[in-house]
């Protein structure tokens, strides 16, 4: 079932712009869209009229911030332009390469870094030492936190009560015949990890991948992040995971976050 966002419907509050939030909705509805998205596939993502649509596609190809083609609207490389203030202001992007990347290499299996977005989990940083998921996962690739080892870890340093409604606002799909979508169990689940301080999941995401997570903390102790490494389930079993790779992840998180300052 589809959560369409409130706010683009919103009324009664002057100081809010409701087509600029709607602009923006229309921007998001392209991700994981490789080919063109014509005016109806965007109205039917963002729950936006096809007039609605139109005109947003229209101003922002004035803009441009996107392009029409033959087969529908396609972003334009401008958009980059928007992103690049967040990466220069996160202090985590410039150290976090060293320490991604040192894990890759003890480790032998991918490594990446992830903040919380609502009910999903983006990607901010990554090392790469092969490809373990049918999915392509880069800079700004978003997963469904819920069923995610970096997205159990973002959620267990929630408050019980913020972590119950982003269960509610998360569509939870059994993607495997191993995902836990039961809320309830999953909030035992994120008290575990807040307990342990790492998070595995076994083939809950994607069959043959296994994955685990810790966190990456400020200098006052609060989550800013996850780091995680995935791996071909088969190749190594959860214990084995825990014996010789938890102790890599976690020093590497540790030593991240003493050289944060926000």
């Amino acid at each position: 079932m589809q959560h369409l966002n409130p706010a683009l419907f919103r009324s009664g509050d002057p100081n809010f712009m409701t087509s600029l939030a709607r602009g923006i909705e229309v921007l998001s509805s392209f991700q994981n869209s490789a080919t063109g998205l014509r005016a109806p596939t965007i109205s039917k993502r963002t729950g936006l009229s096809r007039a609605v649509v139109s005109r947003c596609l229209y101003t922002l190809s004035e803009l441009g911030y996107v392009r029409q083609a033959d087969d529908g609207y396609y972003l334009e490389p401008k958009i980059l332009s928007l992103s690049q203030t967040y990466f220069k202001a996160n202090p985590l992007l410039s150290i976090a390469p060293e320490y991604l990347n040192r894990v890759k290499e003890q480790a032998g299996e991918s490594c990446s870094l992830a903040v919380l977005d609502g009910s999903d989990v983006v990607y901010i940083a990554r090392s790469a030492a092969r490809r373990v998921m049918t999915v392509s996962l880069g800079i700004g690739s978003r997963l469904p936190a819920y069923c995610t080892s970096l997205g159990r870890v973002l959620f267990a340093a929630l408050p019980p009560s913020e972590q119950r409604k982003a269960l509610e606002n998360s569509d939870r799909v059994a993607r495997t015949k191993y995902t836990i979508t039961d809320s309830d169990e999953l909030m035992k689940i994120f008290e575990s990890a807040n307990r342990q301080g790492y998070a595995i999941i076994n083939e809950e995401l994607e069959i043959g991948l296994r994955s685990l997570a810790t966190p990456v903390r400020d200098q006052n102790g609060a989550v800013v992040a996850a780091m995680n490494i995935g791996l071909q389930a088969p190749l190594v079993s959860e214990a084995e995971m825990l014996e010789t790779m938890l102790p890599v992840l976690s020093d590497a998180a540790s030593e991240l976050s003493s050289r944060i300052i926000l």
